[in-house]
């Protein structure tokens, strides 16, 4: 994970200091692996890493009934990916319990879904026995298997359009997206070994913990913030990419979305945004847990408790600087504000986000430079711009804290946005606010502040202004929303109802084991009573096994695993 999601993971590992954990890490580039590691909780037994972006020749090679193994289980899965509308119809879909009369995952036997995972499973289970599939994954065997199911009757029309340099480009994504069926952490010396695991993402994490599942029976607990499928579709949603090649990864991601949502033994989306992606992609509302993203509020203590000095003309965003944040909007919507307000200043306070935000902020500032020319009270004043570009950290905003606490009134003009971190950092500081509706951003504020429609550059002026002239109604607003967001947004509300989550789903389904201590002997309460007592609350994952003695005590051979109580695996 990376920017506020890795603090999220930080604060929930070091906040459940009960629970011990080992990490399992899939790094996405060079860089975010050269950037180094944050120093460990002592509850933290082990940390073990695989990149995702570079995969070396793992120098397998397949006998003859290997490569008749992958060849079916990758032509099951390029089948799938390929079926056109009509081959959905043995798909059950969700009731709004999750049952259904398939199976207990949801999958009717013979449907997409059913073949889908089989798939998976074959492919996992072949690394397993062989050593690896990165080979194979990169074979003309796969590329032949792919143009199969795209030339198949009944196929997509778009992937029966497919070209070789498709193909090729369909296949190497595949092969990285499929880089964790060849790890080797599911034996009982890794995941195997968990009580639970815990993924904090879809895609490559949430497939791990699917491998754990069907190997050992581990229970998932999936986590989303930011959901991995529309992630996806946005990032393959510009005109970069072929028809087909759209097509068939969008076939793919989709997929294995629901596959993950099927198998999830709860579902922990951070705002109601993201909540409607899951059910629409599948998820059984009873499986689904909102859980807020947790913010440390005591940096943010002092400005929200103190009173306002700002400037009263003052207003001030704060983010990243990238096209998402439709500045540009927000300097036409400046423009309108300064003819009904003229001494109103705005500061945008943020760092550029890669290259493509290095670009976007210089046509900002070009753009700000023509609507708004230097102007000066006298002639012998300097002239001064209305609108200033700075960083935290520079001399006028020392700490985000101090950013937020320089203006009245904070904006955001997002397009598209995810869970408003920035937004609750502002609530946090007492601040009034006026903001896009996108996202899940209503559910955020609720009615401690305006919502206007996203790219309407009068609507945002217009709120703006209302604000700006009325100071009682900005305090009124500002003191609603940090008590909204200390209500709700803590980080001590995340850890709390993270930890009765584990518990939960360890009471539900738990792994039959054996758990010995240091010396070899069985550990009392290992696992929770529950496990132990047939009754409702176990839930219909849980199968009771009924025995004249304790289990250690049998002569079928257990391989015992020397953990903790309870142990995790992010």
């Amino acid at each position: 994970m990376s920017g506020d999601a890795r603090l999220w993971c930080d604060r929930l590992v070091r906040g459940l200091g009960q629970h011990e954990f080992d990490l399992y890490a899939l790094s996405r580039t060079r860089r975010q692996e050269d950037e180094g590691w944050l120093p460990l909780p002592p509850h933290v037994s082990r940390v073990r890493t695989a990149p995702l972006w570079a995969a070396e020749e793992d120098g397998v090679r397949y006998g003859r009934r290997a490569r008749r193994r992958f060849a079916e289980s990758y032509g099951e899965l390029a089948g799938v990916l390929c079926a056109g509308p009509g081959a959905d119809g043995a798909d059950v879909p969700h009731s709004v319990d999750g049952q259904n009369a398939a199976d207990a995952t949801g999958a009717a036997p013979g449907s997409l879904a059913d073949r889908f995972r089989n798939a998976l499973h074959g492919l996992a289970e072949l690394a397993r026995d062989e050593g690896g599939l990165v080979g194979a994954l990169r074979s003309d065997t796969a590329v032949r298997a792919l143009e199969r199911a795209c030339r198949a009757p009944g196929a997509l029309r778009t992937a029966r359009e497919a070209r070789v340099p498709d193909l090729l480009a369909v296949t190497a994504h595949l092969e990285r997206a499929l880089r964790p069926l060849s790890l080797d952490w599911y034996g009982d010396d890794g995941l195997g070994a968990a009580d639970l695991c815990h993924a904090t993402a879809g895609g490559p994490a949430a497939l791990a913990g699917l491998l754990a599942g069907h190997f050992s029976g581990v229970p998932l607990l999936v986590t989303e913030y930011g959901v991995h499928l529309r992630s996806h579709y946005l990032a393959f949603g510009s005109d970069a990419a072929t028809p087909a090649v759209r097509a068939l990864l969008a076939a793919f991601h989709g997929r294995l979305a629901a596959e993950v949502y099927r198998r999830a033994a709860i579902i922990t989306p951070g705002n109601a945004h993201a909540r409607r992606w899951q059910e629409r992609c599948g998820a059984a509302r009873a499986r689904i847990r909102t859980v807020h993203p947790g913010m440390a509020a005591a940096r943010f203590t002092e400005v929200g408790e103190a009173p306002d000095r700002a400037d009263p003309d003052t207003l001030v965003w704060v983010g990243r600087v990238e096209p998402a944040k439709d500045l540009v909007s927000l300097l036409h919507a400046f423009a309108e504000i300064r003819k009904e307000e003229p001494k109103a200043r705005l500061r945008l306070v943020g760092a550029p986000a890669g290259p493509e935000g290095e670009a976007y902020l210089g046509h900002c500032r070009a753009l700000a430079a023509q609507l708004f020319p230097d102007e000066a009270e006298g002639l012998h004043a300097v002239g001064d711009n209305p609108v200033s570009f700075e960083e935290i950290g520079g001399p006028e905003a020392p700490t985000l804290a101090d950013a937020y606490a320089s203006g009245a009134v904070v904006v955001l003009s997002s397009v598209v946005e995810g869970f408003p971190v920035g937004l609750v950092e502002a609530m946090l500081c007492g601040r009034a606010t006026v903001s896009t509706d996108v996202g899940a951003v209503v559910e955020a504020i609720g009615g401690t502040g305006l919502v206007v429609p996203p790219r309407n550059p009068r609507a945002l002026a217009e709120a703006c202004v209302a604000l700006l002239r009325d100071p009682e109604r900005r305090e009124r607003l500002g003191a609603a929303a940090r008590a909204r967001a200390l209500e709700l947004f803590t980080v001590e509300q995340n850890i709390a109802a993270f930890h009765s989550i584990y518990l939960e789903i360890v009471s539900h389904c738990p792994v039959r084991r054996v758990v010995v201590d240091r010396a070899g002997e069985p550990l009392p309460f290992a696992v929770p009573a529950e496990a132990r007592v047939p009754g409702h609350w176990t839930g219909p994952t849980a199968r009771v096994a009924h025995r004249a003695g304790p289990g250690w005590g049998l002569g079928t051979a257990m391989r015992p695993t020397p953990r903790a109580a309870t142990e995790g695996a992010l």
